[in-house]
């Protein structure tokens, strides 16, 4: 990066909970951050939790430094925390960037931010435990928190987490919005995609990507397509998502009952029994919760043989995954709880017109792009959208059977996302913030 003559390298920590090869919206914001600044002669790593398979410690010129911790400051810290301080303290870093609040690799910094000489930079990806009663205490201290730090990122103008800095005076902060890599979606659409995945020539693609965790939204698309189904014929529904298993690194009875004893204060006793049994049962290859919904779900859709309607529920390699959004109709978005989901990005990259239930910034979304449309949706009192199937299943029927009104989202999402929502293009504003911030501690270079 080039200050009038002079070039500068920064050398610059990225915290975030999960890294590659861990797939998420999170993972995927910071490892096309950091690939970028890397490849731009910056000095990059990233503390992150150490994962069984991650067997290397750098990946495309990004240096990857692993720690064993889980937890919050309501839920608990527990590992590696003082190795993560240390680490911090003693590299010298340019600036720290950190991505997303209640998660270890901001809360464990909290004691020791006043000793931190490197500017800070924090994402807090929507606050969402910020209705539950759990948290009262942390949003209570978390303001101070953040004045300690030099800038905060949001992605969103019309979510929480910017109405909670307005409420309290944190003005230090820009709006830089999410996108997508459209490098990943210039490819040709594959003739052959839907031959592999056993999907009639002239059937109608329906789909959708999430991790499993039970809150992205898969039983109510789920539950919308099996109403679909009774109406239309010839249609297929894509199920697309990694299971993320719970994480935690209680090496002894009493780290592991602490992990326990954390989740049951944000989550209460009856969730965490059910998870417990649920994790107990799977490991012998019984299907409980999410899994045995889905599969009551799926055998009635399967008995109307008729329609000739089918669901696949996969995890596809992502080369696979890019042909499924340029192969598909329709995507569909119907999580709980959101921030700025990247789904919805991709979509629009991929010329795929998505209709989405009002979470997160979703709404913003469809008002920057014009790639999709919102079904509404209520939300309870702890901050959860939950749609109703029947609501779902209407929208989507109506857009399937609007030709015209699919060919304008289309292509007015594709346009939005060349021209303002794509990584080459977000990734400068990052860069052009980062050196204004520390012009005056990074080293002079000579080209």
């Amino acid at each position: 990066m080039e200050m009038g003559k002079r070039k500068y390298t920064m050398k610059l920590l990225l915290c975030a909970e999960f890294y590659y090869p861990s797939i998420g919206g999170v993972q995927e914001v910071v490892r096309q951050l950091a690939e970028r600044f890397a490849h731009q002669g910056h000095d990059i790593s990233i503390a992150t939790t150490a994962l069984k398979n991650r067997n290397f410690n750098s990946w495309n010129q990004v240096n990857i430094f692993s720690f064993s911790i889980s937890g919050n400051n309501v839920r608990g810290l527990q590992g590696e925390l003082s190795q993560y301080q240390n680490f911090v303290l003693s590299s010298k870093f340019d600036l720290i960037f950190i991505y997303a609040a209640q998660q270890w690799t901001f809360d464990g910094l909290w004691p020791i931010l006043d000793q931190i000489k490197a500017k800070k930079i924090i994402v807090p990806c929507g606050y969402s435990g910020l209705q539950d009663p759990a948290y009262k205490d942390y949003f209570k201290q978390l303001p101070d928190i953040l004045r300690k730090f030099d800038h905060i990122i949001y992605h969103a103008e019309q979510y929480r987490d910017f109405f909670f800095g307005q409420q309290n005076h944190l003005d230090h902060f820009s709006i830089i919005p999410n996108g997508a890599d459209i490098t990943e979606f210039s490819v040709a659409t594959d003739q052959t995609f839907r031959q592999r995945m056993d999907i009639p020539e002239n059937a109608k693609i329906i789909m959708t990507v999430g991790t499993f965790t039970g809150t992205k939204g898969h039983l109510e698309i789920l539950s919308a397509f099996e109403i679909i189904s009774k109406q239309l014929k010839n249609t297929s529904l894509i199920l697309n998502g990694n299971t993320m298993p719970v994480q935690h690194t209680g090496k002894t009875i009493s780290e592991l009952w602490k992990y326990i004893a954390g989740y049951a204060k944000t989550n209460g006793w009856y969730i965490t029994g059910k998870v417990i049994i649920s994790t107990m049962l799977a490991r012998f290859g019984v299907k409980t919760g999410l899994q045995l919904r889905i599969k009551k779900t799926l055998e009635r859709i399967n008995a109307n043989k008729q329609a000739d309607n089918k669901v696949i529920i996969c995890n596809l390699p992502r080369q696979e995954l890019i042909q499924a959004y340029l192969n598909a109709d329709i995507f569909v978005f119907a999580s709980n709880i959101e921030y700025s989901p990247l789904v919805l990005y991709e979509a629009c990259a991929a010329g795929l017109p998505f209709i989405s239930v009002p979470v997160g910034n979703a709404k913003e979304i469809t008002v920057w792009t014009g790639g999709g449309e919102i079904c509404p949706a209520p939300t309870d009192e702890k901050g959860y959208t939950r749609v109703n199937p029947e609501v779902l299943a209407a929208y989507i029927i109506d857009l399937l059977k609007n030709e015209q009104k699919l060919l304008d989202l289309s292509q007015a999402g594709k346009k939005a996302s060349q021209e303002s929502f794509n990584w080459d293009t977000l990734y400068k504003k990052y860069e052009n913030l980062f050196i204004s911030l520390i012009a005056h501690q990074v080293k002079n270079k000579t080209s």
